[in-house]
């Protein structure tokens, strides 16, 4: 901190985001507390785990950059993140920046070209936290081109922020109705796949089917006509007829309703979870 007026802006902030722990409110209030000593764009909370889909938990995107920032996103790029797979690989560190990550030769990856450009961003820096279960959980911190990328001195001020927010991060994944809701317990892989493999299978054509479990392995379009051999147009017709039976609008959408079905796997004893989650209660 660089004053006494920042210090005691922090501990304000930062005490109300202890007390939102647990609760619905916590992501704006920590969220809050970053920017009052940075200031941030488009922060998102996202929630990864190397056998699923990421989950977005909490974004200020505005509409009109949310499908460039996370719809996008999710149809394959975020393989190639340099975040994600920092995050995937026993991270050391409870703070990254792009550039350090990237080495500096961002604008060189498929990445970059493929979905990084489309964003509107210049610089981006993550808050990490290790969780339980293989998963792990991303505050991201972008930059507009208006506010430049961060300076050395705000990278050094998000450096001494990072134990308090990353230990922040962890303690409220570990309330009760968060786990429940949004995290995967551990020793259950076999289960993941068969939720892979069965999804949606009561609603789409075999080869519906094939399309949608690579969509939901996190391969994009052209990958996805590579492995199934099929033209990249078939695969894209493909995606619009899941869409459609499926009743989704966006990647997003898709793999919520993904994640929520699992919970249904065990009534479904090996058939499609979906079709137990969409019936009449």
């Amino acid at each position: 901190m660089n004053s006494i007026n920042q210090l005691s802006m922090w501990n304000r902030d930062i005490s109300r985001a202890i007390g939102a722990l647990g609760r619905d409110d916590f992501f704006p209030a920590i969220i809050e507390a970053i920017n009052g000593q940075v200031r941030i764009d488009f922060p998102q909370v996202w929630l990864y785990h190397k056998d699923l889909p990421p989950r977005v938990l909490y974004h200020q995107i505005p509409p009109s950059a949310f499908e460039a920032q996370v719809d996008q996103y999710l149809e394959g790029p975020y393989r190639e993140d340099p975040f994600y797979q920092t995050s995937m690989n026993q991270p050391r560190s409870k703070l990254y920046r792009l550039e350090r990550v990237t080495m500096g030769k961002l604008e060189q990856t498929d990445y970059y070209r493929e979905y990084y450009s489309d964003t509107g961003t210049v610089d981006e820096a993550v808050y990490l936290a290790r969780l339980h279960g293989g998963n792990v959980i991303n505050l991201s911190m972008m930059r507009l081109p208006q506010h430049g990328s961060f300076s050395e001195e705000e990278y050094e001020t998000l450096y001494l922020l990072a134990e308090p927010v990353s230990e922040l991060l962890k303690s409220h994944t570990e309330h009760d109705d968060f786990a429940i809701t949004n995290l995967i317990q551990p020793g259950i892989d076999h289960q993941i796949d068969l939720a892979f493999r069965t999804f949606g299978e009561s609603l789409l054509s075999p080869r519906e089917k094939d399309v949608l479990e690579l969509m939901l392995r996190g391969y994009g379009t052209d990958t996805s006509a590579s492995r199934l051999k099929i033209a990249v147009e078939t695969v894209r017709r493909h995606r619009k007829s899941i869409y459609r039976k499926l009743d989704v609008s966006s990647q997003t959408d898709l793999f919520s309703l993904f994640l929520n079905s699992m919970s249904c796997l065990g009534q479904a004893a090996g058939a499609d979870p979906l079709s137990v989650y969409m019936s009449p209660r």
